[in-house]
């Protein structure tokens, strides 16, 4: 049975499609609590911004703490944060790793759009 996402400020339909989802338990470093992950979405339903900085880990001065590169999604009608992008999807490669020791950051990875479930409505398509 297939599910109708929408946008929890304005109620506008997303078309995002549930064969597109990917389980609930599939590993993924950015994590998934929370979430739900698709593998590919319709681009003219949302709006993108880049997000580029760097977060402490400590509160010290003279530690930087780590980078991070993600993109915003937002609903293309209202505006609303409903996710974002993250490059830590499907391997776009069949590699071995480095060392043969499995998937290493330097194997290109597919985009995985996150979508908070505070931000969608789900409902059931009968």
């Amino acid at each position: 049975m297939a599910s109708i996402y929408t946008c929890i400020e304005c109620g506008t339909n997303l078309n995002l499609n549930t064969t597109n989802l990917y389980p609930q338990d599939f590993y993924f470093e950015a994590g998934n609590k929370g979430t739900l992950s698709f593998s590919s979405i319709d681009s003219t339903k949302f709006r993108f911004e880049k997000e580029d900085k760097i977060r402490p880990f400590f509160e010290t001065v003279n530690y930087w703490g780590i980078q991070r590169k993600r993109t915003k999604i937002k609903c293309n009608s209202c505006g609303c944060l409903v996710g974002y992008i993250y490059d830590d999807g499907q391997p776009l490669t069949i590699s071995p790793g480095q060392f043969g020791l499995g998937p290493s950051q330097a194997i290109p990875r597919a985009p995985r759009y996150r979508f908070k479930t505070k931000a969608l409505r789900i409902a059931s398509e009968t």
